[in-house]
């Protein structure tokens, strides 16, 4: 198997101990059979942009640094954001002023271009590492314009403190229940590091739970009677991909925070 690797039975080792093994009941997956809906492999040239068609750009250093206190310029530049000619994408977080602010990275969406309601969502990624990086790949309801966050609801399949690379974090945001009050699920490897290897985060969505899995393994489920708020999954949501640097998640990078730093992207895949 192609992700049968140390790390993966590290990953089913941990659940044990902290589940007391008692996945049987989690682990009854609904019996799926997934259609590929959108797809993109990062197959270019090296320094080429991501395809247009597909991917957009936030950029600049929004309100409050995004509205999570971040301290880098989100750019459009290959220094940030390119193809590295072998099938991946790469984001680069980089310790130099730009745009105002004291880092730069990348920030991509596939808002206006490609949303979904339920299914299936993944990504392969290596991951990057250090105090103040965070790598992101997370999803926004479609009428976020219109009803503002986080009324719109968030879905974050994959985030990970730099600082604590041996740990992925998956939540939820709504009406009730946003920022520090998210809800979510966590998973450690034991001795183990995420950002050493590539690894597959995924999130299976339906109208009355959401699993987010590693590698194929789910690790956690959010259900409706789980949010202390209304539950507003129930629409079509993009997808985003960023590195951030700082904020109120991680606080701010260290003199041991190597840079630069990039999270590598194989292939972002969704199914229905």
């Amino acid at each position: 198997m192609k992700f049968l690797n140390i790390n993966y039975l590290l990953i089913i080792f941990v659940s044990c101990i902290y589940s007391a093994c008692e996945s049987d009941d989690v682990q009854k997956l609904d019996k799926r059979d997934w259609k590929l809906t959108w797809s993109d492999e990062f197959e270019g040239v090296k320094d080429q942009a991501p395809d247009p068609k597909k991917w957009t750009y936030d950029l600049g250093t929004g309100q409050n640094g995004w509205g999570n206190g971040e301290y880098q310029t989100y750019t459009n530049r290959p220094e940030n954001v390119s193809l590295d000619g072998q099938g991946h994408l790469v984001i680069t977080a980089r310790n130099q002023p730009f745009g105002g602010a004291n880092f730069s990275s990348g920030r991509l969406k596939t808002q206006g271009l490609f949303a979904q309601k339920y299914g299936r969502f993944e990504a392969k990624i290596q991951t990057p590492y250090g105090p103040g990086i965070w790598p992101a790949f997370w999803m926004v309801g479609e009428n976020v314009s219109q009803a503002g966050w986080p009324q719109c609801g968030e879905i974050d399949i994959l985030e990970i403190r730099g600082q604590n690379p041996g740990t992925v974090i998956g939540s939820l945001h709504g009406p009730g229940y946003s920022g520090g009050g998210a809800v979510n699920r966590s998973y450690s490897l034991i001795n183990g590091r995420f950002d050493t290897d590539f690894n597959l985060y995924a999130v299976e969505w339906n109208e009355e739970k959401i699993d987010f899995l590693v590698n194929d393994y789910l690790y956690g489920r959010i259900t409706k009677k789980d949010v202390p708020g209304e539950w507003v999954y129930d629409q079509p949501f993009f997808m985003i991909l960023n590195v951030a640097v700082g904020g109120n998640f991680v606080g701010f990078p260290t003199n041991q925070t190597p840079f630069p730093q990039s999270m590598i992207v194989d292939y972002v895949r969704v199914y229905q």
